[in-house]
C-alpha cells in the first residue's frame, strides 16, 4: 500500500493527461504521442514544458504485480546441465518478515509447485536457497566426474561452481552470462555439499524506478540547434545533445574527452554512422582507432567463442570510417583507414568467407548472446559456421566502402577487386537468404552438414538490406511493408525464444528502431517513419533518457538483462531524426544532399541552424511536409539541385519548401507478441527418431539433409539408414509458427564413420586433463605444434565431413578473445579453415567438435595438417591454443 501511495502522489504533482479534444501525432492502443507530450495507456505522461525541460510521472510497472511463483534452474560451471530442457524447479516465494526459505532441493530433481492465484512477490523479500550437491560431491570422489541427464561428463577437475538461474531478477535464464553474475554463485563454506545463496527478490527503489524530470545543464552552442512547434521533439533533440556531450566530457566544456570509453567496436561503429561522424568528428577517429591492434586489423573485441572469427561483425568499423570521410573530407584518413580495412577483409577472405554459397560466416552482428538469439544447441563452431543477414550485410558494405575508398586514391584494379566481392555477397543473400512467402529475408543459414534458413525476421538485418541497396527496388518496399512490427516497436527478432528473457530477445533497440526508420524514409513509407519517430521518443521522453533498449511486450525498461541510460547509439539515433529524417542531410563524397522526410502529423515550419559541413556554416529552414521537395534556395537564390558542394566556405542560409506529397507506399506489419515453440529435443534409436512433445507444439516437421521431409503428429518417425543423412525436427505451433530446428542428429552406418587419434601422430600432451578417447591428446599452440600432422586412411574414394574433437579451457563461451583457429592443409592445397573456440574458462576436460570441412578423398592414406598460418592470428594474439583428441570423418 506505501509503495502504490507514492506513485499515486508522484502521478498527481505532475501535469493532467491530455484531453480527448487534442489530435496525436501517432496513436495506437499502447502509447500516444501529441505536440509537446506522450501518453503510455492513459496511465503514464512525458510533458516538454519547453524546449529544454521535460517531466514524466513514468514507473515501471515491474514491481506491482510480481507472481510468486519462481522458476528456476541449477547449473555447474554456467552450462544448461541440470536437467532436461522444459524440467524446471517451481517455488512459491510468500515471505515472513520480508524473508522466505526454499526446501533443501536436490540437484537434478524437480521441485514442484503450482502459482498460486492472487499471490504476489513483495518488494525486497530476501530468498535464502538451499541446494543438496551430495550426490554430485559423491560422483566427483568416487569416480572422479558427475554425468549430467544428457550422458555428459563433468570432470571434478573441471568443477568451477555452482549457479543459479531463472525466470525473476536478479535471476537470468543466461546461463552463459551466470560466471558474470558473483550473487547468482551458491556457496558451501563449511564442505557439507550443501550450498546455499541469499537473493534479495522484487527490488524496488524509488530512486531508480521513478523518473521525474529533465532540464538542460550544458552550453549546447557548439552544435546545430533546432527549433520547431513541437516541443516534445525540441526537447528529446536537446537531451539527446546534452547525453552526446556527457558520454564523452571529464567537465562542462564538452572538449575534453577523446574518445567513447567501455564501447565496442559495433556500438562505436553504428553510432558513427548515425551521426556521430560529423558532430564529433575528432572523438569519432580517436574512438575508431582504439579499436585497431598493432597489425593495423580491426578488433572483434567481443562475441562468442572468443570473439573472431566466430563473430564477425568488426567490418562495420569500414562504414564508419566512410562515413567520417564524408563528413570531413579528411585525405590522411581516407589513406589510413583504407590500409586497416583492407587488411581486416584480406584475412576474412580466408577464414570466414564461404565459396560454397558466397556467404561470410559469423555471429549475428550486435545480436550477440548465443541463447538470445540462436538455439541452446548451437556451439560457439555452430555459430562460426552460420551465416547471418545482418553480418552478411555489414561484409557486403564494407567491401563497397573499400571499392569506392580505392577509387578515390586512384587504385583501379583494387576496386574492382573489392566491388566484385561485394556483388558476390548481394547475389548470395537474394539467392539464400530470401523468403518469397515472407517478403523479407531470413535470420540466418544453420545447421551442419546440411544448412537451413531460420524464417525470424532479424530487423537490423532487415533494415541494412534496404539502406544498402542488397534488396532491388521492388523488394525493398516488400521489406519494409511486412516485417513484423509489434505494439512498441521492431524487435529485434521475431517471434521470440521461449524461457529467453528479454534483452535481444523480447528487446526494441532504439538504435536498430533508427536503422528501421532510415529504411522507411527511404522507401517513402510514411506510417513506418512516423511509428518509428514515436517508438524512439516514448521511451526517452519517458524515462528522461536514451536508454539502450526495453522489453518489447511492456515497452518498460526494467526486465531486461541488461540496460543502461545515456547510451551513444540509441542518442545517436535520437539525434538523426532532426539531421537525417527532417532535413534528410546524407553525406556525399563530394557534396552535401538534402533529402528530407517528413511525415504529414510532422507538418510546419523547422529550423536547423549553425549546422557545420567542412568548411561552411549552414542555417536551414524547412516547411511543409512530404518527402518530395518543391523548391530549394540557397542565400535566397533557387537552386536547380538539392545539393551544395563540398568546397562551399563561409555561412549560408539553406531554404527548402517540400511539396506536401510522398513517393512510396505507407503499409506495415503490426503484430501482437508471439512466442514461437521450444526446439524439440531429438535422439535416433534403432531406425527411429524420437522427441518429447513440446508445448503448444500442432504437429512436427521432419527435415532431411536441409529440406522438409515429411510434417507429422507423432513424436517418432522411422528412418531410412541406407547411406549418410542428417535429420532435424521443428515443432509447429496450431498458427504455423515454426520452433528452431532441433538438434541435427547424423544417421549413417558405423563404419562410415573412421576415427584417427592426434597422439598417434603427435608427442601427447602431458596436461591432467581427462574426457579424451584413446591414450590421450596433442596440444596446439603458438609455439607447439605449430604443424600437427594429421594422417588419415580412407577404405573408398568419396565425399567425407571431416572434424576435429577438441578442448579449449582458455575463456568462458560468451566473452574473452582466445578462439583458436589453424588452417586445415594437404600439402600445398588449402581444404578451409577450422576454428577451435572457447568452451568455458578452465574447462580443459569438456570436448567438443569444431565446424566440419565438407573434402573429397581418394581411396588411400591422406597427410593432412592442421597449420598455425599468419591469416589464423586471433584477436588475442599471444593464446592461440587447444587440445587436439582425435579427427573424425565420416563418409557422406
Amino acid at each position: 500500500m506505501k509503495l502504490i501511495c507514492k506513485w499515486m502522489l508522484a502521478a498527481a504533482l505532475l501535469p493532467a493527461l491530455p484531453s480527448v479534444a487534442q489530435t496525436p501525432l501517432w496513436s495506437s492502443d499502447a502509447y500516444k504521442v501529441y505536440r509537446d507530450s506522450i501518453v503510455q495507456e492513459n496511465k503514464y505522461k512525458a510533458v516538454a514544458t519547453s524546449a529544454t525541460a521535460l517531466t514524466s510521472s513514468y514507473q515501471s510497472p515491474a514491481n506491482e504485480y510480481q507472481s510468486a511463483l519462481l522458476t528456476f534452474k541449477f547449473s555447474i560451471n554456467g552450462k544448461d546441465n541440470e536437467m532436461v530442457s522444459g524440467i524446471d524447479h517451481h517455488f512459491n516465494v510468500v515471505a515472513t518478515n520480508g524473508e522466505a526459505t526454499t526446501p533443501l532441493i536436490k540437484f537434478g530433481t524437480a521441485l514442484n509447485a503450482k502459482e498460486t492465484p492472487g499471490s504476489f512477490l513483495a518488494p525486497n523479500t530476501k530468498l535464502h536457497i538451499r541446494l543438496d550437491m551430495r550426490d554430485v560431491m559423491t560422483a566427483f570422489k568416487e569416480k572422479g566426474f558427475y554425468t549430467t541427464w544428457n550422458n555428459g561428463k563433468i570432470y571434478k577437475a573441471d568443477f568451477k561452481g555452482v549457479f543459479i538461474a531463472g525466470s525473476a531478477a536478479p535471476l537470468i535464464w543466461d546461463f552463459d552470462n551466470l560466471v558474470n553474475h558473483p550473487e547468482l554463485e551458491l556457496k558451501d563454506p563449511d564442505g557439507d555439499g550443501i550450498y546455499e545463496t541469499t537473493l534479495t527478490m522484487n527490488v524496488y527503489d524509488p530512486g531508480k524506478h521513478m523518473a521525474s524530470s529533465w532540464s538542460l545543464s550544458k552550453d549546447l552552442s557548439a552544435f546545430p540547434q533546432y527549433h520547431s512547434a513541437f516541443p516534445i521533439s525540441d526537447a528529446l533533440y536537446n537531451l539527446s545533445l546534452e547525453e552526446m556531450g556527457n558520454a564523452v566530457e571529464k567537465d562542462s566544456t564538452f572538449r575534453t574527452g577523446k574518445e567513447w570509453a567501455g564501447v565496442w567496436t559495433r556500438d562505436v561503429s553504428y553510432s558513427i554512422i548515425l551521426s556521430m561522424a560529423y558532430l564529433q568528428p575528432q572523438v569519432a577517429k580517436y574512438s575508431l582507432l582504439k579499436k585497431v591492434n598493432a597489425q593495423r586489423r580491426i578488433i572483434q573485441d567481443t562475441g562468442t567463442g572468443g570473439a573472431w572469427p566466430v563473430s564477425t561483425d568488426r567490418m562495420i568499423w569500414a562504414v564508419a570510417a566512410w562515413e567520417i570521410y564524408k563528413a570531413t573530407g579528411d585525405e590522411q584518413w581516407l589513406a589510413d583507414a583504407y590500409t586497416i580495412i583492407r587488411n581486416s577483409l584480406e584475412d576474412d577472405y580466408k577464414t570466414v568467407y564461404d565459396a560454397a554459397t558466397g556467404l561470410v560466416r559469423g555471429e549475428s552482428s550486435f545480436l550477440d548472446w548465443r541463447e538470445q538469439t540462436y538455439p541452446k544447441w548451437m556451439q560457439p563452431a555452430d555459430i562460426y559456421a552460420s551465416m547471418n543477414l545482418g553480418t552478411n550485410a555489414v561484409h557486403y558494405e564494407a567491401n563497397r566502402v573499400l571499392s569506392r575508398m580505392a577509387v578515390r586514391l586512384q587504385k583501379k584494379t583494387e576496386a574492382a577487386k573489392y566491388a566484385a566481392v561485394a556483388a558476390r555477397i548481394k547475389t548470395a543473400i537474394n539467392q539464400h537468404l530470401w523468403l518469397p512467402e515472407k517478403k523479407y529475408y531470413a535470420q540466418y543459414l544453420y545447421g551442419r552438414a546440411y544448412k537451413i534458413n531460420s524464417p525470424r525476421s532479424e530487423a537490423l538485418g532487415e533494415a541494412l538490406t534496404v539502406l544498402y541497396d542488397i534488396a532491388d527496388a521492388d523488394r525493398q518496399q516488400q521489406v519494409v511493408a511486412h516485417t513484423p512490427v509489434t505494439a512498441f516497436g521492431i524487435p529485434c527478432i521475431y517471434p521470440q525464444i521461449p524461457d529467453i528473457p528479454p534483452y535481444h530477445n523480447q528487446g526494441v533497440w532504439p538504435f536498430v528502431q533508427s536503422f528501421w526508420m532510415w529504411a522507411g524514409a527511404k522507401t517513402g513509407n510514411e506510417k513506418a517513419v512516423t511509428e518509428s519517430i514515436s517508438a524512439i521518443y516514448r521511451p526517452a521522453a519517458m524515462f528522461l533518457t536514451n536508454k539502450e533498449n526495453f522489453v518489447s511486450g511492456s515497452g518498460d525498461f526494467t526486465g531486461t538483462q541488461i540496460n543502461s541510460s545515456n547510451m551513444l547509439w540509441s542518442l545517436a539515433g535520437n539525434i538523426s531524426i532532426v539531421h537525417k529524417v527532417f532535413f534528410g542531410i546524407h553525406f556525399g563524397e563530394q557534396q552535401l544532399a538534402f533529402q528530407p522526410f517528413v511525415p504529414q502529423a510532422y507538418e510546419g515550419h523547422r529550423e536547423l541552424t549553425g549546422f557545420k559541413y567542412r568548411n561552411a556554416l549552414l542555417h536551414i529552414s524547412l516547411e511543409g511536409y512530404g518527402n518530395r521537395i518543391k523548391d530549394f534556395y540557397v542565400d535566397g537564390k533557387k537552386s536547380t539541385t538539392n545539393t551544395i558542394p563540398a568546397t562551399l566556405t563561409g555561412t549560408h542560409e539553406i531554404r527548402i519548401v517540400l511539396a506536401n506529397a510522398f513517393t512510396g507506399n505507407g503499409a506495415i506489419h503490426k503484430v501482437p507478441e508471439v512466442t514461437s515453440p521450444a526446439a524439440p529435443l531429438v535422439a535416433y534409436n534403432n531406425g527411429m527418431l524420437q522427441w518429447r512433445a513440446v508445448k503448444g507444439a500442432a504437429t512436427y516437421q521432419v527435415w532431411k539433409n536441409g529440406r522438409p521431409a515429411t510434417t507429422i503428429k507423432d513424436t517418432t518417425w522411422k528412418v531410412n539408414v541406407a547411406g549418410f543423412a542428417e535429420y532435424s525436427v521443428m515443432a509447429i505451433s496450431q498458427s504455423g509458427v515454426p520452433s528452431f530446428a532441433s538438434q541435427p542428429v547424423q544417421v549413417t552406418d558405423s563404419a562410415a564413420v573412421l576415427v584417427f587419434e592426434a597422439e598417434t601422430v603427435s608427442r601427447k600432451a602431458v596436461y591432467p586433463y581427462q574426457g579424451f578417447s584413446g591414450d590421450g591428446f596433442a596440444e596446439i599452440s603458438t609455439t607447439v605444434n605449430t604443424t600437427l600432422p594429421v594422417t588419415v586412411e580412407v577404405p573408398v574414394s568419396g565425399t567425407y565431413l571431416l572434424d576435429f574433437r577438441y578442448a579449449n579451457g582458455n575463456g568462458p563461451v560468451n566473452t574473452e578473445n582466445k578462439c583458436a583457429i589453424r588452417t586445415l592443409m594437404e600439402g600445398n592445397v588449402k581444404l578451409g579453415t577450422v576454428v577451435l573456440p572457447q568452451r568455458g574458462k578452465g574447462e580443459w576436460s569438456d570436448w567438443g567438435f569444431t565446424n566440419a570441412q565438407q573434402v573429397y578423398l581418394p581411396k588411400g592414406k591422406h597427410m593432412l595438417s592442421l597449420v598455425l598460418q599468419p591469416s589464423d592470428a586471433n584477436m588475442n594474439g599471444a593464446i592461440n591454443q587447444a587440445m587436439v583428441d582425435y579427427v573424425r570423418l565420416i563418409k557422406q
